[in-house]
Protein backbone atom coordinates (compact mmCIF):
# COMPACT_ATOMS: atom_id res chain seq x y z
CA UNK A 1 0.00 0.00 0.00
CA UNK A 2 2.81 2.44 0.82
CA UNK A 3 4.38 1.50 -2.54
CA UNK A 4 1.25 2.75 -4.30
CA UNK A 5 1.36 6.00 -2.29
CA UNK A 6 5.04 6.47 -3.15
CA UNK A 7 4.30 5.94 -6.85
CA UNK A 8 1.41 8.43 -6.67
CA UNK A 9 3.56 11.03 -4.85
CA UNK A 10 6.26 10.69 -7.51
CA UNK A 11 3.66 11.31 -10.21
CA UNK A 12 2.32 14.33 -8.30
CA UNK A 13 5.81 15.77 -7.93
CA UNK A 14 6.54 15.37 -11.64
CA UNK A 15 3.17 16.88 -12.55
CA UNK A 16 3.49 20.05 -10.46
CA UNK A 17 7.13 20.52 -11.50
CA UNK A 18 5.98 21.06 -15.09
CA UNK A 19 3.73 23.97 -14.12
CA UNK A 20 4.70 27.63 -14.43
CA UNK A 21 3.80 30.50 -12.12
CA UNK A 22 4.14 34.23 -12.71
CA UNK A 23 4.46 37.32 -10.53
CA UNK A 24 3.69 37.94 -7.76
CA UNK A 25 4.74 34.29 -7.30
CA UNK A 26 8.53 34.53 -7.51
CA UNK A 27 9.52 31.14 -6.05
CA UNK A 28 7.82 27.74 -5.92
CA UNK A 29 9.45 25.07 -3.74
CA UNK A 30 8.65 21.40 -4.28
CA UNK A 31 9.61 19.46 -1.12
CA UNK A 32 8.60 16.21 -2.83
CA UNK A 33 11.82 16.73 -4.81
CA UNK A 34 14.42 18.08 -2.41
CA UNK A 35 13.01 16.43 0.75
CA UNK A 36 11.96 13.21 -0.98
CA UNK A 37 13.96 10.95 1.33
CA UNK A 38 11.99 11.96 4.44
CA UNK A 39 8.69 12.12 2.56
CA UNK A 40 9.20 8.56 1.38
CA UNK A 41 9.98 7.46 4.95
CA UNK A 42 6.75 9.15 6.05
CA UNK A 43 4.70 7.24 3.46
CA UNK A 44 6.30 3.97 4.53
CA UNK A 45 5.45 4.72 8.17
CA UNK A 46 1.98 6.18 7.69
CA UNK A 47 0.64 4.42 4.61
CA UNK A 48 0.80 0.70 5.34
CA UNK A 49 -2.90 -0.04 6.02
CA UNK A 50 -6.32 1.28 5.02
CA UNK A 51 -7.56 4.23 7.07
CA UNK A 52 -10.64 5.42 8.86
CA UNK A 53 -9.63 9.09 8.50
CA UNK A 54 -7.51 11.10 6.06
CA UNK A 55 -6.78 14.66 7.19
CA UNK A 56 -6.21 17.04 4.29
CA UNK A 57 -4.26 20.30 4.56
CA UNK A 58 -3.82 22.99 1.91
CA UNK A 59 -0.09 23.23 1.11
CA UNK A 60 3.25 23.23 2.96
CA UNK A 61 4.18 25.82 5.54
CA UNK A 62 7.64 27.44 5.34
CA UNK A 63 8.93 25.84 8.56
CA UNK A 64 7.05 22.55 8.30
CA UNK A 65 6.73 20.49 5.15
CA UNK A 66 8.97 22.97 3.31
CA UNK A 67 11.77 21.82 5.64
CA UNK A 68 10.91 18.18 6.28
CA UNK A 69 8.79 16.89 3.38
CA UNK A 70 6.08 15.80 5.85
CA UNK A 71 2.63 17.47 5.84
CA UNK A 72 2.41 20.00 8.71
CA UNK A 73 5.95 18.73 9.43
CA UNK A 74 6.91 20.42 12.68
CA UNK A 75 10.47 19.22 13.21
CA UNK A 76 10.25 17.71 16.74
CA UNK A 77 7.13 15.76 15.68
CA UNK A 78 8.86 14.41 12.57
CA UNK A 79 12.17 13.67 14.25
CA UNK A 80 11.17 12.57 17.74
CA UNK A 81 7.60 11.24 17.54
CA UNK A 82 7.69 9.74 14.03
CA UNK A 83 11.37 8.84 14.25
CA UNK A 84 12.17 10.08 10.73
CA UNK A 85 15.49 11.57 9.67
CA UNK A 86 17.98 12.12 6.91
CA UNK A 87 19.40 14.76 4.63
CA UNK A 88 17.29 17.38 2.87
CA UNK A 89 18.62 19.03 -0.28
CA UNK A 90 18.09 22.64 -1.36
CA UNK A 91 15.33 23.90 -3.65
CA UNK A 92 16.65 25.51 -6.81
CA UNK A 93 16.30 28.44 -6.90
CA UNK A 94 16.17 29.14 -3.16
CA UNK A 95 14.81 32.39 -1.75
CA UNK A 96 17.54 34.06 0.37
CA UNK A 97 14.94 34.94 3.01
CA UNK A 98 13.44 31.41 3.06
CA UNK A 99 16.37 28.99 3.34
CA UNK A 100 15.72 25.27 3.63
CA UNK A 101 17.75 23.74 6.47
CA UNK A 102 15.88 20.47 6.85
CA UNK A 103 15.81 19.02 10.35
CA UNK A 104 18.38 21.63 11.39
CA UNK A 105 15.76 24.39 11.01
CA UNK A 106 15.21 26.00 14.41
CA UNK A 107 11.94 27.81 13.61
CA UNK A 108 8.62 26.28 14.62
CA UNK A 109 5.71 25.54 12.29
CA UNK A 110 2.90 26.60 14.63
CA UNK A 111 0.17 24.84 12.64
CA UNK A 112 2.18 21.63 12.68
CA UNK A 113 3.05 21.97 16.35
CA UNK A 114 -0.63 22.22 17.18
CA UNK A 115 -1.80 19.46 14.80
CA UNK A 116 0.83 16.84 15.58
CA UNK A 117 0.84 17.94 19.21
CA UNK A 118 -2.82 16.95 19.53
CA UNK A 119 -2.28 13.66 17.72
CA UNK A 120 0.82 12.72 19.73
CA UNK A 121 -0.93 13.57 22.99
CA UNK A 122 -3.82 11.24 22.11
CA UNK A 123 -1.50 8.60 20.59
CA UNK A 124 1.88 8.54 22.40
CA UNK A 125 3.15 6.03 19.81
CA UNK A 126 3.05 7.29 16.20
CA UNK A 127 2.31 3.81 14.86
CA UNK A 128 -0.93 3.76 16.87
CA UNK A 129 -2.09 7.02 15.26
CA UNK A 130 -1.27 5.77 11.78
CA UNK A 131 -3.33 2.58 12.23
CA UNK A 132 -6.46 4.60 11.45
CA UNK A 133 -5.24 8.06 10.40
CA UNK A 134 -3.24 9.65 7.60
CA UNK A 135 -2.30 13.28 6.96
CA UNK A 136 -1.82 14.67 3.46
CA UNK A 137 -1.60 18.06 1.78
CA UNK A 138 -3.76 18.90 -1.21
CA UNK A 139 -0.96 20.83 -2.95
CA UNK A 140 2.72 19.98 -2.39
CA UNK A 141 4.15 23.33 -3.50
CA UNK A 142 5.26 26.30 -1.37
CA UNK A 143 4.68 29.65 -3.10
CA UNK A 144 6.58 32.81 -2.20
CA UNK A 145 6.60 36.37 -3.40
CA UNK A 146 9.80 38.31 -4.08
CA UNK A 147 9.61 39.79 -0.57
CA UNK A 148 9.58 36.29 0.95
CA UNK A 149 5.90 36.55 1.81
CA UNK A 150 4.01 33.25 1.72
CA UNK A 151 1.41 32.90 -1.04
CA UNK A 152 -1.32 30.26 -0.78
CA UNK A 153 -2.79 28.31 -3.74
CA UNK A 154 -6.20 29.99 -3.42
CA UNK A 155 -4.53 33.32 -4.28
CA UNK A 156 -3.25 32.12 -7.67
CA UNK A 157 -4.93 33.46 -10.83
CA UNK A 158 -7.41 31.10 -12.51
CA UNK A 159 -5.00 30.44 -15.39
CA UNK A 160 -2.48 28.97 -12.91
CA UNK A 161 -4.96 27.51 -10.43
CA UNK A 162 -6.80 25.29 -12.94
CA UNK A 163 -3.82 23.22 -14.15
CA UNK A 164 -2.56 22.94 -10.57
CA UNK A 165 -5.96 21.68 -9.41
CA UNK A 166 -6.07 19.09 -12.18
CA UNK A 167 -2.83 17.51 -10.95
CA UNK A 168 -3.68 17.81 -7.25
CA UNK A 169 -7.26 16.55 -7.69
CA UNK A 170 -5.98 13.43 -9.41
CA UNK A 171 -3.50 12.77 -6.61
CA UNK A 172 -6.23 13.19 -3.99
CA UNK A 173 -8.39 10.65 -5.86
CA UNK A 174 -5.48 8.23 -5.84
CA UNK A 175 -4.90 8.66 -2.09
CA UNK A 176 -8.56 7.86 -1.43
CA UNK A 177 -8.51 4.89 -3.84
CA UNK A 178 -5.44 3.48 -2.10
CA UNK A 179 -6.36 4.12 1.56
CA UNK A 180 -10.17 3.76 1.22
CA UNK A 181 -10.94 6.07 4.17
CA UNK A 182 -14.38 6.37 5.69
CA UNK A 183 -13.76 10.08 6.36
CA UNK A 184 -11.91 12.83 4.52
CA UNK A 185 -11.38 15.75 6.88
CA UNK A 186 -10.44 19.16 5.52
CA UNK A 187 -8.09 20.99 7.86
CA UNK A 188 -9.65 24.39 7.22
CA UNK A 189 -12.16 25.61 4.65
CA UNK A 190 -9.99 25.44 1.52
CA UNK A 191 -9.20 21.74 1.90
CA UNK A 192 -12.81 20.85 2.70
CA UNK A 193 -14.00 22.72 -0.39
CA UNK A 194 -11.52 20.89 -2.64
CA UNK A 195 -12.52 17.55 -1.12
CA UNK A 196 -16.21 18.28 -1.75
CA UNK A 197 -15.50 19.29 -5.33
CA UNK A 198 -13.33 16.25 -6.11
CA UNK A 199 -15.70 13.74 -4.50
CA UNK A 200 -19.10 15.25 -5.29
CA UNK A 201 -20.05 11.99 -7.03
CA UNK A 202 -18.42 9.61 -4.56
CA UNK A 203 -19.73 7.99 -1.40
CA UNK A 204 -17.24 9.30 1.16
CA UNK A 205 -17.94 11.27 4.32
CA UNK A 206 -16.38 14.73 4.22
CA UNK A 207 -15.91 16.79 7.37
CA UNK A 208 -13.72 19.60 8.67
CA UNK A 209 -11.75 20.84 11.62
CA UNK A 210 -10.57 24.34 12.39
CA UNK A 211 -7.25 25.19 10.76
CA UNK A 212 -4.50 25.44 13.41
CA UNK A 213 -2.88 28.50 11.82
CA UNK A 214 -1.83 31.30 14.21
CA UNK A 215 -3.50 33.64 11.71
CA UNK A 216 -6.84 32.29 12.97
CA UNK A 217 -8.11 34.03 16.14
CA UNK A 218 -10.29 31.00 16.90
CA UNK A 219 -7.28 28.67 16.69
CA UNK A 220 -5.38 30.89 19.11
CA UNK A 221 -8.13 30.48 21.70
CA UNK A 222 -7.51 26.75 22.17
CA UNK A 223 -7.15 24.90 18.90
CA UNK A 224 -6.68 21.39 20.33
CA UNK A 225 -9.87 21.63 22.37
CA UNK A 226 -11.85 23.02 19.42
CA UNK A 227 -10.57 20.38 16.98
CA UNK A 228 -11.21 17.55 19.44
CA UNK A 229 -14.77 18.82 19.99
CA UNK A 230 -15.36 18.92 16.22
CA UNK A 231 -14.02 15.38 15.74
CA UNK A 232 -16.26 14.08 18.53
CA UNK A 233 -19.31 15.93 17.20
CA UNK A 234 -18.76 14.34 13.78
CA UNK A 235 -18.39 10.97 15.60
CA UNK A 236 -14.92 10.47 14.14
CA UNK A 237 -13.34 10.25 17.60
CA UNK A 238 -15.15 8.90 20.63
Amino acid sequence: MSKALIKSARKLSEGVSKLHFSEPTAFAYNPLEYAWSIHQQYLKLAGVVKKKVVFLGMNPGPFGMAQTGVPFGEIPAVRDWMGLGGEVDKPNPEHPKRPVKGLACTKSEVSGRRLWGLFSEKFPEAKDFFKDHFVANYCPLVFMEESGRNRTPDKLPASEKKPLEEVCDQHLREIVDILEPEWLIGVGGFAKKRAEEVFKDRDIKIGTILHPSPASPAANRGWAEAATKQLKEQEIWT
